[in-house]
């Protein structure tokens, strides 16, 4: 597929949602992206402590682990405009509490519970927009590119807003206070994470109970999400340990450098050059299956982190890790296409929950545990780490055998296939 064929499958994603719902989902996942750094800088800028704001910032990530799961489980038998109303004004009103307790300087085990509860109740904003857009997609009958442009743009959406969000929260320090940022969040999920909840196609994924006059269609257990989800968890789950990693090394490297105030924006190139590979993915023929995307993609990863290990100069830094990133959105936006067609439709928003706590509760492990090791060994250690979790992300890759859901209907069975793979069974 060429250029012109990306752009149409990019034009037909927006004629299924519109112009807006891209603008209202994109704001309405910032605040997720702003409150995990925010936290952090919040809560060392009022306590003075480190260790109080990464308990406070450790406790927000497992919130967020933990609970994001059920809010797509929640969506996927609820609808999703009930459970993203209710969501998104919790984690407006939980995160104005971390910062009012915050500012009023309470004890740091009280700022983890407070962490901890804007962690759980994040509306998912990112996994039930996918859910959404290949709801919406599956439903018009649309090709099998215009499902994976919708991913791709999904997944640049998500790049973009881990770019912009920490940027805005270190701008708001630098100016005033990371207070602001984290105000900012809570307004903005309160207002567009209800636009996101009332938008129109806010019932692609909702099935209607049958009509009272029609007949009572037999009892029929809710399919179990497939054990082919796994390795997919745990490739998400490695790929977030080299997010972590890379930022632990990136981190401690620009401090060596005497240029600390580089690190962020390091980070952010990385997460630039991923959003454009993100959006190139459209235009990759169809030809190619999605388990050798999944392969090109985690070994290009491994190979592309190992430079990293003789990286000892701010010019070289930015360099690799920009190339680097080229191998970051392909990855997500394939495993993301995968579990889309191993997953029954029934369960999508959930697995796609899922999908999304394993790659952020990678990243946390990984920041918390690679952080020791650069302070103790050097950024090389990190790096190191981070090449590691790449070639296991890719040796699972090698190894995985996933399918297409075996229970689908036969009308969009057809659309649903993955090309060159074996169907799974349901456990």
């Amino acid at each position: 597929m060429g250029r012109r064929g990306a752009f149409g499958s990019y034009r037909e994603v927006i004629g299924l949602t519109g112009p807006l719902l891209p603008v209202v989902s994109f704001l309405a996942r910032l605040p997720t992206a702003t409150i995990q750094f925010g936290s952090v800088l919040l809560v060392a800028r009022t306590s003075g402590s480190l260790a109080a704001a990464g308990l406070t910032g450790g406790a927000l990530a497992l919130g967020q682990v933990a609970c994001g799961p059920l809010a797509g489980r929640l969506a996927d038998r609820h609808g999703q405009r009930p459970v993203v109303l209710v969501f998104s004004l919790a984690n407006a009103l939980a995160i104005a509490g971390l910062v009012a307790g915050a500012l009023a300087g309470l004890h740091m085990g009280v700022l983890a519970a407070l962490g901890a509860c804007a962690g759980a109740t994040v509306p998912q904003i990112g996994p039930l927009a996918r859910a959404r857009l290949v709801a919406l997609a599956r439903r018009a009958g649309a090709r099998d590119a215009t499902v994976g442009a919708a991913l791709s743009f999904e997944s640049t959406l998500d790049e973009i807003s881990f770019v912009l969000g920490p940027a805005l929260v270190g701008l708001a320090a630098v100016v005033a206070h990371p207070g602001y940022a984290l105000g900012g969040a809570a307004v903005l999920v309160a207002l567009c994470g209800t636009g996101f909840a009332l938008h129109r196609t806010a019932t692609a994924t909702h099935r209607p109970p049958p009509a009272a006059h029609s007949a009572p269609a037999p009892h029929r257990t809710a399919p179990r999400i497939p054990r082919a989800v796994h390795p997919l968890l745990a490739a998400l789950a490695l790929q977030g340990a080299m997010f972590g990693a890379c930022q632990a090394g990136i981190t401690a490297l620009t401090e060596r450098l005497g240029r600390p105030d580089q690190a962020g924006l390091v980070y952010a190139a990385m997460g630039v050059m991923s959003a454009v590979a993100g959006l190139s993915m459209a235009a990759v023929p169809a030809r190619i299956g999605t388990t050798a995307r999944w392969r090109a993609a985690t070994a290009a990863a491994c190979a592309l982190s190992l430079p990293l290990l003789w990286t000892d100069a701010l010019p070289a830094l930015y360099a690799t890790v920009t190339v680097l990133g080229v191998a970051y959105a392909p990855h997500l936006i394939t495993v993301f296409g995968i579990t889309e067609r191993v997953v029954p439709p029934a369960r999508l928003a959930e697995a796609m929950a899922f999908a999304t706590s394993a790659l952020v509760g990678g990243q946390a492990l990984a920041v918390a545990g690679t952080g020791r090791l650069a302070e103790s060994y050097g950024p090389t250690a990190a790096f190191g780490a981070a090449s590691l979790a790449a070639a296991l992300a890719c040796l699972i890759a090698l190894t995985a055998h996933p399918g297409s859901y075996a229970g689908r209907p036969a009308e969009s069975h057809d659309h649903a296939r993955v090309p060159d793979e074996r169907p799974s069974t349901p456990s």
